[in-house]
């Protein structure tokens, strides 16, 4: 299977943002993602109430419904204060008085009956009496007798429904979401899953998603009985909740119905069900800040040098600790841009190399991990299991560091993902001389085996020179360096052409606005990373893949994904290559189009290749569909939008038709 590239900066954002939204790193700065709030008490008021939801979920799950309620007094009053969600937790609270007992001290379950469970059966709903009668049985059948007719009621999963159901109520009425990033992972495995399965292939990274990604999910929250008399919804938005996330159309016209018809909060309700692996989740998220340079490594390089203030190492930019650093704003001054920087000794070299570490090292966070912060709120405390040490980029470089070059051989492996970051940093910088001078110290052949990078490095030394006026010395680099590269690769022929129509328009400020440095300096700690040992991390990989799957899912749907600005899967899309190499060769997406009553599909009874390749378009004729046959036909076959259209297109895009071909 295909993967599809990453734009490493979106994915920053989204990891910095749910970092900082799950208090797993030491930093004073609020979240940036609108969804979750627009200032610093909204998003505290937002981690602290799902830290409540943890809580009782947990208390729940453990059976200890009075820890429950308790919590949900002091912070949830309205969910006793509804009866049917009151009769669930005092009906549980029963089965936990009758398992705490003996079959001769029913006394207590008794006095609970009489007291709660009774009387908020006549007032909880029609079917509540019915329900308190069954439960009765628990008195006669053993909790071990699997065939009894209450077995379920003494199933320990009943613990963990009621457990789900609450967090759905909770989650939706206090607006505790998940990050967005969270949400969007569950989201792009979900449809991996699905795609996958659909076509028959199997997944390069179950590995990881079948751990991540859990099978069970909450159960859906209950719509206010006034609800249920809600005016109809579009069956746009019906079809579109239903695909999104695996709902019937009953389950997401109730959605719908719990959300006041508000499709993207019913969206946000139900991709919430989905459970993941939160310690599993934190390990590769974790991993990808050390890989990024978000947060310390735990481990202390290069030891002496880095101790110092990093401004008297040479360091000469502090300005902002915040983990969100805009690199266009870059300035350059004449001491970087020297197109002919006389090769240093490499004990210079590994001072300024030194000196970037620490700068760079002095922007990283401290990762304190998840830790509960409800003592305040509840005396209750639950142990967390152990948390599992990440293997991080630095563990993988010892065992896989390649030996063939003396200058790589010499440093060990901590000493190789710091100084990685440390190129990094430069790159991001602009300081192209600088990089090259210290990878050739430390690797000669790099830049033969990459010369697309010595390229994009070479174009940033032309550009600054152009931005300073000095264009004698920017047609030297070109003449010396971007000509030749571009004679042995014709694919550089097109950027080396824009790259000299700069001579034309010499302004520093647009050049430094233009220069995609961030996307650069990514390709350079990738690659470089590889050459020394240090593998990309796990949640980019899961990345490239879902993101890919996601891209040819909806080739077969054939339309525009609802949600996916939302989930800021069109911003990890975009393109991150360098812009001045234009050398990417990403997949062009389909036409897409809006979903709505006037829209049309043209269907090629297109289907993708085996392989996960590009769809096969070789077809009979094309058939065009309207929206509203596709959805007709969707709502009465209960189809998914691709199987929909390819029935169309085989009776000319006629829903009566094909709804009477398949009844016949």
């Amino acid at each position: 299977m295909d993967s599809s590239p990453v734009n490493w900066e979106a994915l920053d954002a989204l990891i910095i943002d749910f970092a900082k939204s799950e208090n797993l790193i030491e930093d004073s700065s609020p979240p940036s993602s609108p969804s979750l709030s627009s200032s610093p008490s909204l998003s505290s008021s937002s981690y602290h109430s799902r830290l409540i939801i943890r809580q009782i979920r947990r208390s729940l799950e453990a059976g200890d419904v009075d820890a429950a309620i308790d919590l949900f007094r002091a912070h949830a009053p309205f969910v006793l204060e509804d009866h049917r969600l009151l009769f669930r937790l005092q009906k549980q609270k029963f089965i936990e008085l009758l398992r705490e007992g003996t079959t001769e001290d029913r006394g207590p379950a008794i006095d609970y009956l009489r007291t709660f469970l009774a009387p908020c059966a006549l007032n909880a709903y029609p079917e509540a009496y019915e329900e308190f009668k069954h439960v009765l049985l628990a008195f006669i059948y053993d909790k071990d007798d699997q065939t009894s007719p209450v077995a379920n009621e003494w199933a320990e999963k009943r613990r963990y429904e009621i457990a789900g159901l609450m967090s759905s109520v909770l989650r939706a009425h206090l607006h505790a979401y998940n990050p967005i990033f969270s949400m969007t992972l569950r989201y792009l495995i979900s449809i991996h899953k699905g795609f996958c399965f659909r076509q028959g292939i199997l997944s390069p990274i179950s590995d990881l998603t079948e751990r991540l990604l859990l099978e069970e999910r909450d159960p859906p929250a209950i719509p206010q009985e006034s609800l249920y008399e809600a005016q109809p919804f579009d069956e746009v938005d019906i079809q579109a909740l239903a695909h999104a996330v695996e709902l019937t159309r009953q389950g997401a016209i109730d959605s719908l119905r719990f959300a006041k018809g508000d499709l993207f909060q019913a969206f946000q309700n139900e991709i919430c069900r989905m459970r993941l692996d939160a310690a599993m989740l934190d390990e590769l998220v974790r991993e990808y800040c050390i890989y990024r340079g978000i947060v310390e490594s735990g481990v202390q390089t290069l030891s002496e040098p880095l101790k110092g203030n990093p401004l008297e190492s040479g360091c000469y930019s502090t300005q902002d600790s915040s983990l969100d650093v805009d690199y266009s704003s870059a300035k350059w001054s004449n001491s970087e841009t020297s197109a002919t920087t006389d090769m240093s000794s490499m004990r210079g070299t590994d001072v300024e190399l030194r000196s970037h570490v620490a700068c760079e090292r002095s922007k990283r966070k401290r990762w304190r991990g998840r830790h509960d912060e409800l003592d305040h709120i509840s005396d209750i405390h639950f142990n967390r299991c152990s948390k599992q040490e990440v293997s991080t980029a630095m563990q993988v470089a010892s065992a896989t560091i390649s030996k063939a070059q003396q200058g790589v051989e010499n440093i060990n492996g901590e000493e190789k993902y710091e100084i990685v970051l440390g190129m990094k940093e430069l790159a991001s910088r602009g300081m192209a001389a600088e990089v090259l001078e210290e990878i050739n110290a430390l690797d000669p052949n790099f830049f033969a085996q990459n010369p697309v990078l010595l390229f994009q490095l070479k174009q940033v030394e032309f550009l600054k020179l152009v931005g300073l006026g000095d264009h004698s010395g920017a047609l030297k680099v070109a003449c010396s360096h971007l000509g030749p590269l571009a004679a042995s690769d014709p694919n550089l022929l097109k950027p080396l052409k824009e790259t000299l129509l700069s001579l034309l328009r010499p302004n520093e400020d647009a050049l430094v606005t233009g220069l995609p440095l961030h996307a650069l300096a990514t390709s350079l700690q990738v690659a470089f990373g590889k050459r020394l040992g240090i593998e990309e991390p796990q949640l980019v990989r899961i990345m490239k893949a879902t993101l890919y799957t996601h891209t040819e899912w909806f080739k077969l749907q054939m339309c525009k994904d609802r949600f996916e600005s939302l989930l800021r899967i069109d911003s990890l899309k975009e393109n991150s290559t360098p812009v001045l190499t234009s050398l990417a060769s990403s997949k062009s997406n389909t036409e897409s189009c809006n979903l709505g009553s006037s829209q049309v599909t043209i269907s090629s009874t297109t289907r993708l290749s085996d392989d996960g390749g590009s769809p096969n378009q070789a077809s009979s004729r094309d058939v065009i569909c309207d929206e509203n046959a596709i959805l007709k036909v969707m709502e009465f076959l209960a189809l998914p939008r691709a199987d929909a259209i390819h029935l169309l297109a085989q009776y000319n895009g006629n829903a009566e038709t094909v709804i009477q071909q398949i009844f016949a």
